[in-house]
């Protein structure tokens, strides 16, 4: 359980989806995997790359001399179909339905198919609001992502927590004015950045849900996680 002794208040919350809320890290690196064999690109430095990163700008980064947008159709095209063996993260059912389903919002790097198709497999529900990579122009860590999320929230960006397992993702959640809560090893990089760091979403309890908003709480605490 949480310890109640460091309470995070807020009004809404914005999660980032594959390794949040969704365990599909796997799924994602078989696809990107086959990509790259496909087109002659290193399999082992497009998956380093790749985390928090939309797949177009990936493209451009590892594979300079392709078509970017078509690349990203062929990966997209493969996400959107094949879901084998997701589950959710653990403690995420439980911690999705203790939330108002008007106060949570998902931002992610994926399309918006293969967002709700995910969750849909991982058996989440789906949010009132999504922010997925056909929404923006600019991917993580540019913070247009969640200004547009705390924008369909209705909700100041102060008053908003994030929650992220990749560095690109936390830096998006800052730029853009939200405290950020870091899930698992990948954030550690960025730890000084974080409110808060749990290992998975079990450390994560709600108190209390009110007109005054939501009141969360860390099994590690406030910042970076020992």
């Amino acid at each position: 359980m949480a310890t109640i002794a460091h309470p995070i208040r807020c009004a809404a919350v914005v999660f980032d989806l594959d390794g949040v809320l969704v365990d599909s890290l796997r799924l994602i690196e078989r696809i990107l995997r086959a990509w790259a064999v496909h087109r002659a690109v290193d399999p082992d430095e497009a998956v380093a790359r790749a985390h928090g990163m939309r797949d177009i700008d990936l493209v451009r980064l590892v594979a300079p001399g392709l078509d970017a947008a078509a690349e990203a159709r062929w990966i997209a095209e493969r996400e959107e179909r094949d879901f084998a063996g997701l589950r959710p993260v653990p403690g995420a059912p439980e911690l999705l339905t203790a939330l108002p389903p008007a106060a949570w919002a998902v931002a992610t790097s994926g399309t918006r198919l293969v967002a709700s198709g995910r969750l849909r497999a991982a058996g989440l529900p789906q949010p009132a609001h999504l922010v997925a990579a056909e929404d923006i122009t600019r991917g993580k860590p540019d913070p247009e992502c969640y200004r547009l999320a705390v924008d369909l929230l209705g909700v100041p960006p102060a008053h908003c927590l994030a929650v992220e397992d990749a560095p690109n993702g936390v830096r998006a959640a800052v730029a853009a004015g939200l405290r950020c809560v870091g899930v698992g090893p990948a954030v550690g990089e960025v730890a000084h950045l974080l409110h808060g760091r749990v290992r998975d979403l079990r450390e994560v309890d709600v108190l209390g849900v009110g007109d005054d908003g939501i009141v969360l709480a860390l099994a590690t605490g406030p910042g970076p996680a020992r």
